[in-house]
């Protein structure tokens, strides 16, 4: 697999789960509250906190009309201008989040949505990026995100494969290959039964990159699961508390589930350890507990083995029952007592 650096640190197999705490507009609208999400997030164990960086006139037009008007899920009865302008983190906050980030000692990252935000975002010496899984097929943007030589992270929700292998395929043209793509489903919140965590395994073997998870369900347990199936990468919306009401809240985790799910995904990297066969260093002393070749009545010297002065039992200090059937028929070189564990050398 073409494992990707994000700051000197490895993403792919072989390599921890790499967290997202994804702020969006869980902020709602305070500088302070953004900048103590991020040392929250830090604390719960995430490995980076991301942020979006549009305005609602680089995301759409102030228009009225039905085409910009939502009629159902989460924003239903919102307008796209009005729902973008509540949501957006302001660009002049950008540097200081970034800086308190820094502070914090954990990796920023932020969305681009058009080129000047992925300008601005170069200015503020962005280290990677994200790629939404609504910007997909907008190729122009990937290619030029891709053209800054950054790692990429991208989303591929609602993707057909053919769009998903057009977006990868436009920024490998850039001579970009340091990307992950995230298996996602762009409902919010997303239910277990659309969630088709099995296509993080085949888009492995298909595309031999990091795959992630950027998940919109509610608690750890797709997380847990996807982490289980070989993801690299774990995104999911982070707040301080569902209480503080935004366009994001309500499929947001808040501190205590944020830190459980981060366990939980430890915890499964744990327990999915290496590909390893016979005795773990925990199981060896109930090793002893196998079976073995037993004297079970006494045996004189010059007396031959048979199967009512010798068995398979409980414990395993004696021959392998493998060898039961050759050691069948030959004799006893000394007087062995019921209960001795058979050995070679008793026997003749």
């Amino acid at each position: 697999m073409n494992n990707i650096f994000i700051n000197g640190r490895e993403v792919g197999d072989g390599a921890p789960a790499y967290i997202i705490a994804e702020m969006s507009a869980n902020h709602a609208g305070s500088i302070e509250r953004a900048k103590e999400m991020i040392h929250v997030a830090k604390e719960v164990g995430a490995d980076c906190v991301k942020i979006q960086t549009y305005t609602a006139d680089t995301m759409t037009i102030d228009c009225n009309n039905e085409y910009f008007n939502i009629g159902e899920g989460t924003w239903e009865g919102e307008n796209l201008y009005s729902l973008y302008q509540k949501a957006y983190t302001p660009w002049e906050w950008q540097q200081e989040l970034k800086d308190e980030a820094d502070k914090a000692g954990i990796d920023f990252l932020s969305t681009p949505f058009d080129n000047t935000s992925v300008d601005f975002l170069e200015g503020l010496g962005m280290s990677f990026y994200k790629i939404a899984s609504f910007e997909l097929v907008d190729i122009p943007l990937l290619k030029y995100i891709a053209s800054k030589g950054k790692p990429i992270i991208m989303s591929t929700g609602m993707g057909t494969l053919e769009e998903i292998e057009e977006a990868i395929n436009a920024i490998y043209s850039e001579g970009n290959r340091k990307l992950a793509i995230m298996k996602c489903s762009s409902a919010y919140p997303a239910i277990a039964e659309q969630m088709n965590l099995s296509t993080i395994t085949d888009m492995k073997k298909r595309f031999d990159i990091p795959v992630g998870l950027s998940d919109h369900s509610m608690g750890h347990f797709s997380a847990a699961t996807a982490v289980a199936m070989g993801a690299n990468i774990i995104e999911k919306h982070f707040c301080i508390s569902r209480a503080i009401k935004n366009p994001d809240s309500t499929f947001s985790m808040e501190p205590d589930e944020f830190r459980e799910m981060v366990d939980y995904v430890r915890e499964v990297e744990k327990a999915m350890g290496k590909v390893t066969y016979g005795v773990s260093k925990q199981e060896k002393t109930n090793a002893n507990f196998r079976r073995s070749l037993f004297v079970v009545k006494d045996i004189k010297a010059g007396e031959e083995l048979t199967s009512e002065n010798i068995r398979s039992i409980r414990p395993a200090y004696g021959i392998s029952p493998k060898y039961y059937p050759e050691v069948l028929g030959k004799k006893a070189n000394k007087d062995i007592l019921r209960g001795t564990p058979l050995k070679f050398e008793d026997i003749v």
